[in-house]
């Protein structure tokens, strides 16, 4: 099998039952089945396992099969495209400091005004995956490359669609204004004038951090996909699971002070995510 087609299959699977499994019509029914805890412990699974494929596959074939686009040929692309993936990665970590104290973050977290790099966008982390994504589609020599990192993108964009449809349907015209003054992607809100720049409510050091990470991450960048490629793996899962139990510390406290809505309290309470 052609490695770009290996590759581009279990992307989907990855990719479809990620998103499949949090619809409404499947989540009701496998929550209802095994309560939420036990969808939330199948969603983990079947996502960490995917995602061990699709990886571990790539990182067998990574030298294979058809050229891509290799657009790093050009030193002034080259610089430009890793100074685009160093933006993106600072953006997916500054995400993942904020993301428990965003409303569209798990346990139902309130909504309230944007704040620092939410003004930028309202999905950081998503955003930062997708800029990611879409460079290294650019850069990589081998076809295989391009669509894993495409996948990956396409992951993104859809994941920031759907938290914010889901979000829209259960919280209504609260989400909406949220909506209304915000945007997915980066700094369109500010130049279409709905919302502005607060310099001192960024996360400098949280960015800054994110660009040594990104400057670390080039300097083993071949090895990254040694061993299988468990260590992103490790890595993704790892971070999920953070982000996750940041959220739901944040609500726990909000709860405690009575800051939470009795449907977040109840979700707070018993670790269901929503």
């Amino acid at each position: 099998m052609d490695p770009a087609l290996g590759v581009g299959l279990l992307a989907l699977l990855f990719v479809g039952t990620h998103v499949g499994l949090a619809t409404t019509a499947i989540r009701g029914r496998l929550a209802g089945a095994l309560g939420e805890g036990g969808f939330f412990a199948l969603y983990t699974l079947v996502a960490s396992l995917t995602l061990a494929a699709v990886l571990s596959y790539y990182a067998g074939h990574r030298f294979e099969g058809v050229a891509g686009l290799a657009a790093g040929a050009v030193p002034i692309v080259h610089a430009l495209l890793l100074t685009v993936i160093a933006g993106g990665i600072a953006l997916m970590v500054a995400g993942l400091a904020a993301y428990p104290r965003m409303p569209m973050a798990l346990f139902g977290q309130p909504i309230r005004e944007p704040y620092g790099i939410e003004r930028i966008t309202r999905h950081p982390f998503f955003a930062g995956v997708a800029i990611l994504g879409l460079a290294h589609v650019l850069l990589a020599p081998r076809l295989a490359g391009a669509v894993l990192m495409g996948s990956l993108a396409l992951l993104a964009i859809a994941g920031a669609r759907h938290q914010d449809a889901k979000h829209l349907r259960r919280r209504g015209q609260p989400y909406a204004d949220y909506l209304a003054i915000t945007s997915t992607i980066p700094f369109a809100a500010i130049l279409a004038g709905r919302q502005r720049l607060v310099w001192r409510e960024l996360p400098l050091a949280t960015l800054a951090a994110g660009v040594a990470m990104a400057a670390l991450l080039r300097m083993v960048h071949d090895g990254i996909f040694a061993d299988g490629g468990r260590w992103v793996v490790v890595a993704t899962v790892a971070g999920g699971g953070v982000a996750s139990l940041q959220s739901w510390l944040r609500a726990r406290r909000l709860q405690a002070r009575g800051s939470l809505p009795p449907r977040a309290q109840e979700r707070a309470r018993t670790g269901v995510r929503g």
